[in-house]
């Protein structure tokens, strides 16, 4: 009885001695997060390059936009703009039902941004073969050739981020291996810098 009693207390004695290993802690921010936003400031630089390159050619031009090509659609893209900040702000009230672990409003809103993205991005497309129509093409002109290398990159980078996000939507939604809302959310970073530069061009390149 002594022997069981002293091993029983042996036992103890070990156990408690271990060291108890310290849980290793969550990062604050995800490595997919980190990477989009290193992409995110190449894009800025990318952009500016751009914009720096538009200001210099327009700065040595006597008349700008020149003669004899078609006026932009200010009106019209204006409406097109105001669709796509909706956008960006569902996207954003889509991101807030996510913390709150509420996936099916959640996605429910987050879909709608999508919808707004995709009219804007029909839309677009529209006002371009309107203007194809009309003679501004890329060999038209200097304004012409600027006009779709700025505004023809930032609609390369609506689609394929829509293109992402519709993956994400179907994939949050799946009865099998759902994604998490964590896994989406560098997307949705590439989608608010997407909406956050359109302003930017269109104030630029539409009402100057």
């Amino acid at each position: 009885m002594t022997t069981t009693s002293s091993q029983s207390v042996l036992l103890a004695t070990s156990e408690s001695s271990l060291p108890r290993q310290p849980k290793r802690a969550e990062p604050p921010v995800s490595s997919g997060v980190i990477g989009m936003l290193l992409f995110m400031v190449t894009e800025v630089m990318f952009f500016g390059a751009l914009i720096s390159a538009y200001l210099v050619i327009r700065a040595g031009l006597d008349e700008w936009p020149p003669w004899g090509q078609p006026r932009l659609p200010i009106e019209t893209t204006a409406i097109n703009t105001l669709v796509l900040l909706v956008s960006g702000f569902l996207m954003s009230y889509s991101r807030n039902l996510f913390k709150k672990k509420n996936i099916s409003e959640g996605r429910k809103w987050f879909g709608y941004s999508i919808l707004l993205g995709t009219f804007f991005f029909i839309s677009q497309g529209y006002e371009w073969a309107q203007l194809i129509k009309f003679g501004l093409t890329v060999s038209s002109s200097v304004y012409g050739g600027l006009f779709y290398l700025i505004i023809g990159a930032h609609g390369f980078h609506v689609i394929g981020t829509l293109a992402f996000l519709i993956y994400a939507w179907n994939r949050l939604g799946a009865p099998v291996n759902p994604i998490t809302s964590e896994e989406i959310f560098p997307v949705q970073l590439l989608w608010y810098f997407v909406v956050c530069v359109w302003p930017v061009l269109y104030v630029l390149v539409y009402l100057d």
